[in-house]
């Protein structure tokens, strides 16, 4: 077990008698209360992180490689697996490293890129799940007109569009986040991984203005993606109410089935922990949503697409696997 060491801080004297303090690096609490399971949460967070990389890979494989899956549907799929890598691939290992540590600490430049690649990469998937519905209204309402729609020039574009706007919004989030947050006091993030709101409880800057800035770049990140998906949804689902054929209405769910789903535990755990006021409050409850959404939701979505989805499955099958 390696040595404890007190985390750096700079020292900075303010008048005779009063000093301040400087915060140079944080030191992650992680799962403190749960100490003695640490080897068992390594193992199984470890197994989980190994399936998750596993799996995506092979979902991106399996759409190189077989004619069948040269979809659009597809390569969107494809896409938002290398996503759920480097998502979860951003706080997974440092959190594995970490179980097996007795004092947790990230360097504040350490953590800042943590939390830009963790705002990039969940601006991005929201992006990707945007354009995914979108794609889905026009396989559903547009059937005969689909081809011609969904080129692969516009599919391209649309991906490209969606990393971009993910990595451009987050860069001026991260912008606004630095300006903004000040930190001259305690610096133990009750958390598993450097996440906003740990560090806005930290901060000695103006709150009101703090929540303001996070407020305002949180709802342009999410909310227009969002509202593209539910508005998506929204048509398919009167186009579906309107089918008079039930083979046709069972076809048209079989093809958005998967995507609800994988929607549904994006979104939902993120409002569970970033909307609702108790689940920030509460060390454990934040806890427990966030591993579901960076550990838990990256594991899943392969498996929900591979069941959902028959080209998929037919793919694996020609494989043996």
């Amino acid at each position: 077990m390696e040595k404890p060491r007190l985390p750096r801080e700079l020292l900075l004297s303010m008048g005779p008698g009063n000093t301040t303090m400087i915060v140079t690096e944080f030191i992650i609490l992680g799962f403190g209360d749960l100490k003695k399971l640490n080897p068992l949460l390594f193992l199984v967070f470890g197994a989980i992180y190994l399936v998750t990389i596993s799996r995506n890979f092979l979902l991106v494989a399996l759409v190189i490689t077989q004619q069948g899956l040269q979809t659009p549907m597809s390569f969107f799929l494809a896409n938002l697996s290398c996503l759920e890598v480097c998502y979860t691939s951003n706080i997974v290992p440092k959190m594995l490293v970490d179980l097996l540590r007795e004092i947790r600490v990230i360097a504040m430049v350490g953590c800042i890129i943590q939390l830009y690649f963790f705002g990039t990469l969940g601006g991005t998937e929201c992006y990707l799940l945007a354009v995914m519905s979108y794609d889905h209204y026009l396989a559903v309402c547009r059937p005969l007109h689909y081809p011609a729609l969904m080129h692969r020039a516009l599919c391209g574009g649309l991906v490209i569009g969606s990393w971009l706007s993910g990595f451009t919004v987050a860069a001026a989030f991260q912008a606004a986040m630095v300006s903004s947050l000040t930190f001259c006091g305690d610096n133990k993030i009750d958390h598993f991984f450097c996440d906003l709101k740990p560090l806005q409880k930290l901060s000695c800057s103006d709150p009101y203005l703090v929540n303001l800035v996070c407020m305002s770049l949180t709802a342009l990140v999410t909310l227009a993606p969002f509202g593209l998906t539910l508005g998506s949804y929204w048509r398919i689902l009167s186009v579906i109410l309107h089918t008079p054929s039930k083979i046709g209405r069972q076809k048209a769910f079989s093809t958005c089935s998967s995507h609800v789903v994988v929607v549904t535990l994006f979104y939902g755990t993120l409002i569970l922990v970033y909307a609702i006021p108790l689940a920030g409050q509460v060390p454990a409850v934040n806890k427990t949503f966030s591993l579901l959404y960076t550990v838990v939701t990256p594991m899943c979505n392969p498996l929900i697409y591979s069941l959902r989805n028959r080209d998929v499955k037919e793919a694996l099958r020609k494989l043996g696997i």
